[in-house]
């Protein structure tokens, strides 16, 4: 049985003059991968701070579960949402272990103490990054790709029902990006839990996504499961060059093929 995580009702976003959606009707379900596709500064970073409710729609309502997301107090957002910017800053100087463990306070209660099991989980999500080496390395002394693998973990170790990603394989190589978007694929499936992440690489989102949307400017949008959007037609109007398919019968992929 289908259960919706996060749904957004006759969504209308802007910032500025920018449309980024009109009227978006969507519903995220546990077990889907949603990615938001478009060109640099279509707006994806704005929908996805409005689908976490902390950028006001220009029109319509997000719900979390069946409750409009305004109507919530932020601690129980984020014990049910998370979001991982687009770029990773530490402002304060901590080890990698205490900093994935500020993921873990959504769900604490006031003046406590994170826990054996918490500081296990927290250590764990590390591992799954690829940084338990570096679980006692100060957050301030890390590379980029680090920095950006140390911000997945605290997202994991917050353990949100819905994960809202800007970008996750940003400063990533090849091997990390597949890497992480391996580990956030088994937690979507094992723990029946739901993504939305904006990316640029269109051939992650063949490979990882089970939907995505696109978004074509001026407001305009569309919405479904990634084998049917995905195509030659539809990538083309959205990048505004031309873009071929290229299949071997093992995989799909997509490729620039020149202006139109």
């Amino acid at each position: 049985m289908t259960q919706t995580l996060l749904s957004a009702r006759a969504l209308g976003v802007r910032i500025g003059a920018c449309r980024a959606v009109d009227a978006l009707d969507l519903s995220v379900e546990r077990g889907q991968f949603w990615g938001v596709l478009g060109p640099n500064g279509i707006g994806k970073t704005t929908l996805l701070k409005t689908l976490a409710g902390v950028h006001a729609p220009d029109r319509g309502q997000v719900f979390l579960g069946d409750r409009p997301i305004e109507s919530l107090p932020r601690r129980a957002i984020a014990r049910r949402l998370g979001m991982l910017l687009q770029n990773t800053q530490y402002a304060f100087d901590a080890s990698c272990e205490q900093t994935a463990l500020v993921g873990r306070h959504p769900h604490l209660t006031p003046w406590s103490r994170e826990t054996r099991a918490d500081r296990a989980l927290a250590r764990r999500a590390l591992e799954e990054a690829g940084l338990l080496d570096l679980a006692e390395r100060s957050c301030m002394d890390l590379s980029g790709g680090e920095s950006r693998r140390l911000a997945l973990a605290t997202l994991m170790v917050q353990d949100p029902d819905v994960m809202l990603l800007d970008e996750p394989t940003n400063h990533l190589d090849p091997a990390n990006q597949v890497a992480i978007l391996d580990v956030l694929i088994d937690r979507i499936g094992d723990r029946k839990k739901a993504a939305v992440m904006a990316l640029h690489e269109i051939n992650l989102a063949t490979c990882y996504c089970s939907h995505v949307l696109m978004l074509f400017g001026d407001g305009q949008w569309k919405a479904g499961p990634t084998a049917e959007l995905l195509n030659e037609t539809n990538l083309s109007r959205l990048y505004r060059c031309r873009m071929r398919l290229v299949d071997d019968g093992h995989q799909r992929v997509f490729a620039i093929a020149g202006s139109p």
